[in-house]
């Protein structure tokens, strides 16, 4: 897959058929758009073009309110690669650009550099100044340079529209069952390990302490899950118990994430993890004293290995 990320670093694409969008997540709303293009870039003997953005717009025009992503660019260029994505345009997002009129971001930025045959739009995209483009707009201008424009409607799963909010909402609130099925895939934070406190070890629980890169990254709501985890040095899959939280019981107030693997005995700092949310077990709580919470480590790892189990993940 082709990455391009300055606009006037594009090589002639006449013909391709493209979308554009944040792409946050490239859950299954995204899929049935991204399909769309590859199939019909194939057709067409073409290539299969996204255009995506960063920083995510809302961060620029909204500052006092960032967006928490899904997924990092980084994460987001794997995962449209994976899908089959022929090139994938990043575009610088700032200011200046979002006051693009509706009609000059159609015809000079979308049409005249990227020369489509077809323009692939979900339902709801809007764009230019205000988001005052719409569908219809895009039509009647792409109508005088011959390209067609197609429109995608709201994707259902169980009568939920599937969109990158409700995936965040999920995810905030623990629901990580929901936000895994409407992305298609687990839920994943991934980052070095750093050195911690090393307070797990003392409990017979050591951990890996995973450092986030990504400052607007989503984290999940705190507590603790079953994960699958993966090591960037290693072909192998461990799974563990990660633990998202501030340690209230022994009165700390950062924020950490912590993994325990399973079965792993390995010093592994620096290492980049990959960690994947697959069930959750419980809130992040203070318990009465330390005890209280080596006993409630032993059952939430009895549970992670009832569910491994009957997920048929674990003998």
């Amino acid at each position: 897959m082709l990455v391009i990320r300055h606009i006037d670093q594009l090589p002639d694409l006449s013909g391709c058929v493209v979308t554009i969008g944040t792409f946050d997540g490239v859950h299954l709303g995204h899929n049935v758009i991204i399909k769309r293009i590859t199939e019909e870039a194939k057709a067409r003997n073409g290539k299969s073009v996204i255009i995506t953005f960063y920083p995510h717009p809302r961060q620029i025009i909204t500052p006092g309110s960032p967006v928490y992503h899904l997924t990092t660019l980084e994460e987001k260029l794997h995962i449209l690669e994976q899908r089959g994505v022929d090139v994938v345009v990043v575009v610088p997002f700032s200011r200046e650009f979002s006051e693009i009129s509706a009609e000059e971001y159609a015809e000079q930025f979308l049409i005249k550099n990227f020369k489509p045959a077809v323009i692939v739009f979900g339902y709801d995209h809007k764009f230019g100044r205000n988001r005052s483009g719409d569908i219809h707009l895009l039509k009647r201008i792409a109508q005088t340079y011959h390209v067609l424009v197609e429109e995608i409607p709201a994707h259902i799963i169980d009568s939920l529209t599937v969109s990158s909010s409700r995936i965040r909402t999920f995810l905030s609130s623990g629901n990580i069952a929901e936000a895994n099925e409407l992305l298609g895939y687990p839920y994943a934070l991934s980052g070095p390990v750093v050195m911690g406190d090393q307070i797990g070890r003392t409990l017979g629980f050591p951990t890996a302490n995973i450092f986030l890169e990504e400052p607007y990254k989503l984290i999940p709501a705190d507590g603790v899950y079953v994960v699958r985890v993966l090591c960037s040095r290693r072909n192998t899959q461990y799974f563990g118990l990660l633990s998202i939280g501030n340690r209230p019981t022994f009165n700390k107030t950062e924020k950490r994430i912590e993994v325990h693997i399973l079965n792993f005995t390995d010093t592994i700092y620096g290492e980049r993890l990959k960690v994947e949310l697959l069930h959750f077990i419980r809130a992040d709580k203070k318990f009465a004293n330390v005890d209280s919470l080596i006993e409630a480590m032993h059952e939430d790892k009895n549970t992670s290995l009832e569910w491994l189990r009957t997920n048929s993940l674990i003998d």
